[in-house]
């Protein structure tokens, strides 16, 4: 069984610009990728000020994209994070909420995620409050398709120790009241797990009483400790049978939009069952996206670029890479040179800042 591919564009950091992200939906819509969750952290509007309308200029752009993905028949979502609404979810709140779904439904939206990640999470009652927002939301918007992501979307014990320890039964508890027809959001066994087994997955669906929405965090490269790497290789322990028990599998990108499409066109085959040894689907992928003579530049330099990192490589490597990059005319040879360069540093203020 293939799942429905997507991509989530739900990273730290600086965002894609308007262009390479309707270029990125037109790419990999041939390739499964049928829907796209704008869902960037750097958009305050839909974050810390997401009861402030947005701009007129971004509010635009916005149902540009909208309308460039239905024609690429690709659905369109918009990720919202109502920052912290369960502390105080009060009549002027749920005003706030719906005039936000209102207006996201006017801009077109096939699907809305409510995302409760990197929130505080140790609070009585945590399951009861955010089903409370999740069913308000529910009567509101227009969307087909509702999806929410918890405050705990892993078993890693990382969100317990950074928000606080998870209440007791609170996937559960989500699981046993919400609509079957709502979606869960879910990352694996970590928050980016380089396996995510079919039978963790079917453990999953007996907690959540339906099928995780796989939020896959691979390639993105976010985050302090991540933004020193390019995210490159194919998909690997994203086994077939894992398809069965996921009700679809969305895919959150790198930082450099035109390099990320090397490891997420490998994931249709890796679904298909056609997909050869890695550096082989690798390899393919790079050739598609950048042709011949860039991939094989690639695939000889994957070790400094997500092997060792710019912290990892000396000053001698770091300024060949630059030279053998600076000289390729292409998108991709630019972003590597600008990773080099540091454009996409992220550091842990900017982090706690989005």
């Amino acid at each position: 069984m293939i799942p429905e591919l997507g991509t989530i564009e739900g990273f730290y950091g600086r965002p894609w610009d308007w262009e390479a992200r309707a270029a990125h939906v037109s790419a990999l819509a041939p390739h499964g990728y049928r829907f796209y969750l704008y869902a960037p952290k750097a958009d305050t509007f839909l974050r810390r000020r997401w009861n402030e309308p947005h701009p007129a200029e971004e509010a635009e752009r916005l149902t540009e994209l909208a309308a460039h993905c239905r024609a690429e028949g690709v659905r369109f979502g918009a990720g919202l994070s109502p920052y912290e609404l369960y502390l105080d979810f009060d009549d002027a709140a749920r005003e706030a909420l719906a005039q936000k779904l209102a207006w996201l439904d006017e801009m077109g939206i096939d699907d809305l995620a409510i995302l409760f990640d990197d929130m505080r999470g140790d609070l009585p009652g945590l399951a009861e409050k955010q089903i409370e927002i999740i069913e308000c939301a529910a009567e509101r918007t227009k969307a087909g398709r509702l999806i929410i992501c918890p405050s705990y979307y892993t078993d890693d014990p990382i969100l317990d120790r950074v928000f606080g320890e998870r209440p007791e039964g609170y996937l559960e508890a989500l699981g046993a009241r919400l609509d079957p027809a709502i979606e869960i959001f879910w990352t694996g066994p970590k928050v980016c797990s380089k396996e995510i087994p079919a039978a963790h997955l079917a453990h999953v669906t007996e907690t959540l009483k339906r099928r995780p929405f796989i939020w896959d965090n691979y390639p993105v490269n976010d985050g302090q400790r991540m933004s020193p790497f390019l995210h490159l290789r194919a998909f690997e322990g994203r086994p077939r049978e894992a398809g069965e028990h996921m009700s679809a599998h969305g895919v959150n990108p790198a930082s450099q939009p035109c390099l990320s499409r090397i490891p997420m066109l490998t994931l249709e085959a890796n679904y298909r069952g056609s997909m050869d040894e890695a550096d082989t689907a690798f390899l393919a992928a790079a050739e598609a996206v950048c042709g011949g003579p860039l991939a094989r530049m690639l695939a000889d330099d994957l070790p400094l670029l997500q092997g060792k990192g710019l912290d990892g490589m000396t000053d001698k490597e770091t300024a060949a890479l630059r030279n053998r990059y600076a000289a390729a005319d292409h998108p991709c040879a630019r972003e590597v040179v600008q990773w080099l360069d540091g454009y996409w540093r992220i550091t842990d203020e900017i982090v706690q800042t989005q």
